[in-house]
């Protein structure tokens, strides 16, 4: 059972997930801008401008974790699971991450600022 409250769950998750959306973007660009596109800078904005939202929004989670005493780190990943320490105002606990939700997470969540309007 976590002591952790619903809300600080959820931010700690995004300290998960968005560091991994900024990875995939970064990865996305430069492969977009080695790609022979006829016309790639549309591509390269939008990737661009992306990366930006979720910076920020990173950025945010991670100030709101400090303020909270909370911090996350990856313990250990095989092929199936994923293994996470929630420090949470002087508790640790251990929380295991089937790596296909991470990935559906992952997908969701870039799927959400690709489309997302400022």
């Amino acid at each position: 059972m976590t002591r952790i409250p619903e809300n600080d769950r959820d931010l700690i998750e995004q300290a998960i997930y968005l560091p991994m959306i900024v990875i995939i973007l970064e990865r996305d660009l430069q492969i977009i801008e080695k790609a022979p596109f006829k016309i790639n800078r549309p591509y390269i904005t939008l990737v661009e401008n992306t990366l930006k939202k979720v910076q920020r929004d990173l950025k945010e989670v991670r100030d709101k974790m400090r303020k909270g005493n909370m911090k996350v780190h990856q313990v250990s990943r095989d092929d199936t699971f994923t293994m996470f320490s929630f420090l949470y105002k002087g508790f640790e606990e251990q929380h295991n991450y089937f790596n296909p939700r991470l990935r559906n997470k992952c997908e969701e969540l870039l799927d959400f600022y690709l489309n997302k309007e400022d």
